[in-house]
């Protein structure tokens, strides 16, 4: 093997800082020592969040504040790999030929340091793979592929699936948080009810602490007989108001509150400062609020941080956090997918149209009526098979205005909502046509600190639940490898383009302009320019001859590309 490779290095923020002045850049073939493992990258899906790191650069919060221009970073986490050297002390768990693919999400010593983030990813020909990888947090964050016939872009792209999957996964806790600190506000529901706490709390783990800021007697009581049999400290703090909030938060949370129970709730700037001070993976619940609570809210939080919110309007705050119905989309049930028609749209349609328990109504929308006719041409006729009504439009030229074709479509509203446009104002848009006890999942990564305005109180008064997701781990990336080597999920219906080792940049920049209806997959070790599947047939009429009959990416097509840059090499 050569003791030199081509990557793709980015040296700051900025498409123009990615490689060198004349391409990808020559860098050494690193050599494994005892406890590392040298893989061959096989194939790298290109991914928006490649983007939104060359756009950031060490301010990406992956990177830690990086300097870019002293350690650049080698991105690409969608990959597929063959081992193909082995240290010395790693002979017998690992073998020269093997083939993986990588949970990109690695947490070591209790720090995140994603695959193709802080740590070389796949935009070069091979990866050295050390501690981080192979002992991490979790164990290995290597997923082995199982099956010869699995082709490289199909496991390559098993990685952003895995998200996808995940999301219909997402369940809210059901109780209190364990070991945390709850703080319930507020006395009687809108309604003048005195809510109990509900038999949803009866679990063996319960929370550290409770804060009770002018919760009626009954109530209170209640809360401390529970306390005093679960051992958990109960802490009074009445009159608390919004310019209090902080200074409450700082003294008996400075973490932020894992629950915070909103009773009655009716003052929207408490709301909205209350909620700003959630923790991590916290639940904001209101419990029969006012009928309307204009808001501010941390979209990126929603996604980025699994901050929860969600309700009832019955007098029982445990009823808040059991769920009315089950997650994922509803079975026969309405779910409109907003930004369908992007490399991840399309994924999640796809899966709702695949799955063995559908929706009955798969709406679609958006702005790029290219890629919205692309979608329609690869699923229409598995929606037709499965009865589902697969509807896809640009909202934008909707005649009477998309307001009155949502009201056509689902008068009562969606059962479910997925957000994959990265924009707050639709996001916004989208959440008045969640219906009851419906959920919006906030899949589209908008950064914290991004605000949207919507009204929450139907989060309480019709049981919706807001919610993000980001991510997956590594049973949902072998799991959904797994649903791709039996058949059950093709990934490769996802790719639209593909290209060798020069073509990366060039696909970031197609990404960024949106150039292809699906993902870009390069291969490394080819040397090919970025190639839509359609102009195959005049580039590579054999490779074209081998595409799937709507003209998707297939295995046979790799292999014979493959073969074809093994021949002029």
């Amino acid at each position: 093997m050569a003791d030199k490779q081509l990557a793709w290095r980015l040296h700051g923020a900025g498409v123009e800082n990615l490689g060198g002045p004349n391409g990808p850049e020559e860098i050494p073939v690193g050599k494994p020592g005892p406890d590392q493992v040298l893989a061959r990258v096989d194939a790298c899906g290109l991914c928006f969040s490649d983007l939104k790191i060359i756009r950031q650069g060490g301010d990406h919060p992956r990177l830690y504040h990086r300097n870019l221009a002293e350690s650049p970073v080698i991105m690409g986490h969608e990959v597929a790999l063959t081992v193909v050297e082995v240290g010395d002390d790693l002979k017998g768990t690992y073998e020269p030929g093997q083939r993986y693919v990588v949970q990109a999400d690695v947490y070591y010593q209790g720090k995140n340091l994603a695959f193709g983030y802080m740590l070389p990813g796949g935009f070069e020909q091979y990866v050295l793979l050390g501690d981080e990888v192979l002992r991490g947090d979790a164990g290995s964050y290597l997923i082995p592929i199982e099956r010869d016939t699995t082709g490289h872009a199909q496991a390559a792209l098993a990685e952003p699936w895995a998200c996808v999957v995940r999301a219909y996964k997402a369940e809210p806790r059901t109780a209190l948080a364990p070991g945390g600190v709850a703080w319930f506000v507020g006395g009687t529901t809108a309604a003048g009810e005195v809510p109990v706490l509900g038999d949803q709390f009866e679990t063996p783990e319960h929370p550290k602490t409770i804060v009770t800021t002018d919760v009626a007697p009954e109530l209170l009581d209640e809360i401390k007989r529970k306390c005093a049999a679960w051992g958990t400290e109960q802490i009074s703090r009445d009159g608390v108001g919004v310019d209090g909030i902080e200074a409450l938060v700082q003294e008996l949370a400075p973490e932020g509150f894992d629950d915070i129970i909103l009773i009655g709730a009716s003052e929207a700037a408490f709301v909205e400062k209350a909620a700003s001070t959630v923790a991590r993976e916290g639940v904001v619940a209101l419990v029969g609020p006012a009928e309307s609570l204009p808001v501010s809210l941390d979209v990126g939080r929603v996604h980025y941080h699994y901050t929860w919110h969600l309700g009832t309007p019955e007098p029982n705050v445990g009823k808040a956090y059991k769920p009315a119905r089950t997650y994922g989309w509803l079975p026969g049930g309405k779910a409109w997918f907003v930004g369908a028609a992007g490399p991840m749209g399309q994924m999640h349609v796809q899966l709702a149209v695949e799955s063995d328990a559908p929706p009955k109504m798969v709406v679609g929308t958006d702005i790029d009526d290219q890629r919205l006719e692309h979608l329609r041409k690869r699923l229409c006729e598995t929606a037709r098979s499965k009865g589902i009504e697969l509807i896809l439009f640009n909202p934008q030229k909707v005649e009477g205005g998309e307001a009155a074709r949502f009201k056509e479509l689902a008068p009562e509203g969606f059962d479910d909502v997925i957000v994959l446009a990265p924009v707050a104002k639709i996001v916004e848009a989208s959440w008045p046509y969640l219906g009851q006890n419906g959920v919006m999942n906030v899949f589209a990564g908008l950064p914290t600190g991004t605000m949207i305005h919507i009204d929450i109180a139907p989060a309480g008064t019709k049981g919706q639940r807001l919610l993000g997701t980001s991510g997956s781990t590594p049973e949902d990336l072998a799991e959904t490898l797994s649903y791709t080597e039996t058949g059950k999920l093709n990934t490769n219906l996802s790719v639209a383009a593909i290209g060798g080792i020069e073509a990366f940049k060039d696909g970031i920049v197609a990404t960024q302009a949106g150039s292809f209806p699906g993902k870009i997959v390069c291969f490394p070790h080819i040397n090919m320019p970025l190639t839509g599947l359609p102009e195959l047939a005049e580039a590579k009429p054999n490779v074209a001859a081998k595409l799937g009959p709507t003209g998707e990416w297939t295995i046979e097509a790799e292999r014979e590309l493959l073969k074809e840059a093994k021949h002029n090499a």
